[in-house]
C-alpha cells in the first residue's frame, strides 16, 4: 500500500473485509513464513501470476494492491477479488500443483515474497497452526463468494454497482472532490465484478455521473456523494 495516500474509506465495506492471512498468524509464524522466500518488487500493471500457467510458487503480499481476474473461453473477463497487504495469493495452485485459475495484476507498486511450492508444503506440515489458518482463510473466501453470488442474484445492477463502488472506496484516496477509487479497473472488469453486461454498467455509471454522485475520467473514478450510494446500496442484502 502507498503509505503516503489516505486509504481510509467513507464507510465500512464488504469487498475486502476479511482478515489478511498474515494478520491471522502469530508474529513468529508470520516472520518464519516470510523467511521462506525472496522479496520481489512488481511495478504497476505488471502481471504477478498468469491464468492457466503451470504453478511453481505462492506469493505473500507485503505492500501494494493487486486485482484477481479470470477470462472465460468466450472472452468474458471478471474481476474476482482484490488482494493487498498481508494477503497470500496463488496458494491453492501451489498446493495442488494445478494450473492457475486466475490472473493477478499489480494495481500499484507491489512488494511480495515469492515462496516455492515445495518449501511452502513442507512449512505447512511443520506448522499446523499456519495450515489451520490457511484452511480458515479458504473457508472465509468461499463464504464471501457465496454471499456475494446470493446478493447479486437478488438485487438489480444499480444496487450491485453501488455496493461495489463503496467497497472499492475502502482502498481509495481522499481528494478535494471526494473519494478517488485507487484501483484502475476497466468497465469490463467492473461489469464482471457485478455479473452484468458492460453496456448495463455504462448506463448506470452515466446515471450516477449525471446526478453528480460520481465523476469519471480515463481510468479514474471519484465518488463525490457516498451518501447517495449508501442509500442505493441499502436495498441490497448484507454481505457479512
Amino acid at each position: 500500500m502507498n503509505d503516503s495516500a489516505d486509504r481510509t474509506g467513507p464507510i465500512g465495506g464488504g469487498w475486502d473485509d476479511r482478515v489478511p492471512f498474515l494478520a491471522r498468524l502469530e508474529q513468529a509464524d508470520g516472520a518464519a513464513l516470510q523467511e521462506l522466500g525472496r522479496e520481489v518488487i512488481y511495478q504497476p500493471r505488471s502481471t504477478l501470476l498468469h491464468q492457466d500457467e503451470p504453478t511453481t510458487h505462492a506469493l505473500l503480499v507485503l505492500n501494494g494492491w493487486t486485482k484477481v481476474t479470470a477470462i472465460h473461453p468466450n472472452g468474458y473477463q471478471a474481476l474476482l477479488a482484490l488482494r493487498g497487504p498481508g494477503d497470500i495469493i496463488g496458494e491453492s495452485a501451489a498446493l495442488t500443483q494445478r494450473p492457475r485459475s486466475a490472473t493477478v495484476t499489480a494495481l500499484e507498486r507491489v512488494r511480495a515474497v515469492v515462496i516455492e511450492h515445495e518449501r511452502f508444503r513442507v512449512f505447512l506440515s511443520r506448522f499446523p497452526d499456519v495450515a489451520f489458518q490457511l484452511l480458515a482463510l479458504a473457508s472465509d473466501r468461499m463464504r464471501a463468494a457465496d454471499l456475494r453470488n446470493l446478493q447479486f442474484a437478488s438485487v438489480p445492477v444499480r444496487e450491485r454497482l453501488a455496493v461495489l463502488l463503496l467497497d472499492l472506496a475502502q482502498i481509495g484516496r481522499r481528494t478535494t472532490e471526494g473519494w478517488e477509487v485507487a484501483v484502475p479497473l476497466t468497465k469490463q472488469e467492473l461489469a464482471g465484478a457485478v455479473s452484468a453486461s458492460r453496456e448495463m454498467v455504462q448506463r448506470e455509471l452515466k446515471s450516477l455521473r449525471d446526478r453528480g454522485v460520481i465523476s469519471t475520467g480515463r481510468r479514474s473514478l471519484v465518488i463525490m456523494r457516498p451518501d447517495v450510494l449508501q442509500r442505493i446500496a441499502q436495498a441490497a442484502p448484507p454481505t457479512a
